[in-house]
């Protein structure tokens, strides 16, 4: 009568404290993995602005009836900002042997678009950059 089972004792207190390491540690990954994926869906979410952002105004500068050269800027709030560079770009006649003769004579006028959308992120900017080409009609004063 005196004597007990050993299987009838419980745990000890080492194997109670392994076990409470044990759950500890995988509580902290499961912690880091869920920090993770908030941090990756607030980058995307920001990245995803920026592009929508950037488009909008890419838009709006090819609906334009004219271009001129030059940098616009401004602001979209929430902190994201925009440039445009708009540069008219001069075709080149080149030779068989590689060497650029005078400019040719187009009866269209072609504009390089880049439009760049930056934002913050802690200390860090971030951006995102599109850009494109238009081609124009050149105005009678242009073409004589």
């Amino acid at each position: 009568m005196g004597q007990v089972n050993r299987c009838d004792r419980g745990f000890t207190l080492i194997e109670t404290l392994v076990a409470m390491m044990i759950m500890a540690i995988c509580l902290v990954v499961i912690l880091q993995l869920f920090s993770g994926g908030l941090k990756a869906g607030r980058l995307s979410d920001d990245y995803t602005r920026a592009v929508f952002y950037a488009r909008a105004k890419m838009e709006e500068l090819l609906l334009a009836k004219t271009l001129t050269d030059g940098v616009l800027e401004g602001e979209f709030g929430g902190g994201y900002k925009w440039k445009a560079l708009i540069m008219k770009v001069e075709p080149q006649n080149e030779d068989q042997d590689g060497d650029k003769e005078e400019d040719l004579k187009m009866p269209v006028d072609t504009y390089g678009i880049k439009v760049d959308v930056t934002w913050f992120e802690g200390n860090r900017e971030k951006n995102f950059e599109i850009s494109t080409l238009k081609i124009l009609e050149k105005t009678e004063d242009e073409t004589t």
